[in-house]
């Protein structure tokens, strides 16, 4: 089910020379592709999976999203009971993927893939397609966790978007997100270029050479393996301009700054650029599974461990997350929702707290409101660790 996916996105180290404008924007449609023909959703073979290892499908392994995978798989690791050869109850492992459809793809019928990092937006059109038949049931969240930026890395002499017209991009490995969404962005910004899908160390390799002249990276700042390439490689970041249209398509505004990459951007500098949101999806194990437990004692151990991911020794990305924030169109993994449901009353109650509270101090403003709410819910969970 998986052969034509696979073969368009293989990467092969092959540089591919159509223009990005001559393909179109990235619809529903167009991920009916992943699979073949319209079918019922793949089925999982739990047999084949080591009782005590969870799989946790990530990103590339320059990636802020493996860094994430890594850091949960090693703070989990810690403080368990092993039992006579070393072995421990739960372990996680986290599994190089491309951080696109294909994530989700492993999640439905890969055995020992039972979870990963993805963005909503590709999610949302992979369950929209309906290539996969009635995926609804069987890909659950555990919790939303931060946005993804996009990152434009040009040569010196590419000094704006429209310098690049004609001349070589890299988007990532295809079927990534930077391939699928950064491919569509320039397409919706009408600028025409020259595409290549190569992995990222390929890629600025081959920009040192002059053969590619901008690489385009969708992960959460500050990506490490980046904050290593200092100016005097010539490379810098290029703006993105966030405009209504790309609301519509789910994009948020952002930027990156000194902070984020001091070796790369100046003190006062700041690159406006685009992100999406991403989350932890997960597959639907069936309660009487042999499966669940498993991944019920994951999230109860990731979710009563939460406040030690805030400290300084783990990635800024971690204060970004709220356990408790909800992911319209999607339901969330049965587990999750109880633990939550537990802490407190669970978000319901929390938010009725919340508006008592405002009540005193009105917001008329929502997003305002929202955003009061999230850091609430931020100072609670660091709380809750003390």
């Amino acid at each position: 089910m998986f052969t034509a996916f696979i073969a368009a996105t293989w990467p092969g180290g092959q540089v591919q020379t159509s223009l990005a404008q001559t393909r179109p924007s990235v619809s529903s449609n167009e991920v009916a592709k992943v699979s073949p023909r319209k079918e019922s959703a793949p089925r999982k073979d739990a047999a084949r999976s080591d009782p005590h290892t969870t799989g946790f499908v990530t990103a590339s392994a320059h990636s802020t999203e493996f860094a994430i995978a890594q850091d949960i798989a090693t703070t989990l690791a810690s403080g368990q009971e092993s039992g006579p050869h070393g072995e421990v109850a739960l372990r996680v492992l986290p599994m190089v993927g491309n951080g696109g459809i294909r994530n989700l793809i492993d999640i439905l019928g890969l055995a020992g893939a039972d979870m990963a990092i993805a963005p909503v937006l590709l999610a949302d059109r992979l369950r929209e397609s309906g290539s996969l038949g009635d995926i609804g049931n069987k890909l659950v969240y555990i919790t939303p966790l931060f946005v993804e930026e996009f990152h434009l890395l040009a040569r010196a002499e590419i000094q704006s978007l429209s310098d690049l017209a004609g001349k070589r991009v890299n988007f990532g490995e295809e079927g990534s997100a930077g391939a699928v969404l950064g491919r569509e962005v320039l397409n919706n910004l009408e600028v025409k270029v020259s595409e290549s899908n190569l992995a990222l160390d390929a890629a600025l390799e081959g920009m040192r050479k002059g053969q590619i002249s901008a690489a385009f990276l969708v992960s959460g700042k500050p990506v490490s393996f980046l904050a290593r390439y200092a100016q005097d490689d010539g490379l810098h970041f290029l703006s993105i301009p966030y405009s209504k249209a790309m609301l519509q398509h789910d994009y948020l505004p952002s930027a990156l700054r000194h902070e984020d990459y001091p070796e790369i951007i100046g003190v006062s500098d700041t690159v406006d650029t685009i992100a999406i949101k991403c989350a932890l999806f997960v597959y639907n194990w069936p309660i009487r599974s042999e499966r669940f437990p498993l991944l019920e004692l994951f999230v109860q151990t990731l979710f009563s461990r939460f406040p030690e991911f805030l400290g300084d020794g783990h990635h800024p990305k971690w204060r970004e997350v709220n356990l408790a924030a909800l992911l319209p169109g999607w339901r969330r993994f049965q587990p999750a929702e109880r633990w939550l449901q537990q802490q407190s009353g669970g978000e319901a109650a929390l938010r009725r707290a919340f508006g008592r509270f405002l009540e005193q101090k009105p917001i008329t403003n929502p997003p305002d409101r929202e955003q009061l709410f999230q850091d609430f819910m931020r100072w609670q969970q660091r709380q809750q660790g003390r």
